[in-house]
């Protein structure tokens, strides 16, 4: 067994945060840590899924240290779960299951690059992900035909200046269309736009 993996546990509520600590310090191959110290991974704990949360998620992935990220929450709908995972978290684990050994395993596969969600889950997500009703499940989801063909171009790896000349947009068009896209829905950049459409089935 490798040492154990660093821990940092991050809440909106400190009732939240304590009784998410008190769990994790309860497993053995984890070692939890102050908020402020390097972690491997960051336990983010909330009650219902929103805005908050999803910039929340984005904030811990966005640190220094890059840590990935475990999500508990009362529970999930399947768009939000979809939403949770195509922002960065690498494990969905409901409040109701987060006993010492279920978030321990979470926090070992996030720190080894998997992710993990809830089985009876599973299969909810894959159906979810496969119908057209996923499209429309949070605000401004959809994709209009101009991010659409924008993105479809991004993934086929083509520069700013060659969409431009394919689309008959100037550059700059091109470039606010992405600028759109990563801010609606809070995303780091083109490739983050491109994996997150790929995911939630937008493009």
């Amino acid at each position: 067994m490798g040492d154990p993996v660093r821990v940092s546990v991050v809440a909106l509520d400190p009732m939240l945060q304590a009784g998410a600590t008190s769990a994790l310090l309860g497993s053995p191959d984890v070692v939890v840590v102050p908020p402020q110290e390097a972690a491997e991974v960051s336990v983010v704990v909330v009650d219902g899924i929103g805005d908050q949360v999803f910039d929340l998620l984005h904030a811990q992935r966005g640190l220094a240290d890059r840590p990935e990220v475990v999500l508990i929450a009362t529970d999930f709908t399947p768009a939000e779960a979809l939403h949770a995972i195509a922002t960065g978290a690498r494990g969905l684990v409901r409040r109701c299951e987060a006993d010492a050994e279920r978030l321990g395993r979470a926090v070992s596969a996030a720190a080894c690059g998997d992710c993990t969600v809830p089985p009876d889950m599973l299969s909810l997500l894959l159906d979810h992900e496969e119908g057209p009703a996923s499209r429309s499940q949070w605000p401004g989801a959809g994709l209009s035909k101009r991010e659409h063909a924008v993105l479809a171009l991004i993934a086929d790896g083509r520069e700013t200046d060659e969409i431009a000349r394919e689309l008959c947009y100037s550059a700059r068009t091109v470039v606010g269309v992405v600028h759109d896209i990563t801010h609606r829905f809070r995303l780091r950049n083109r490739a983050h736009a491109v994996a997150y459409a790929l995911r939630t089935g937008l493009l």
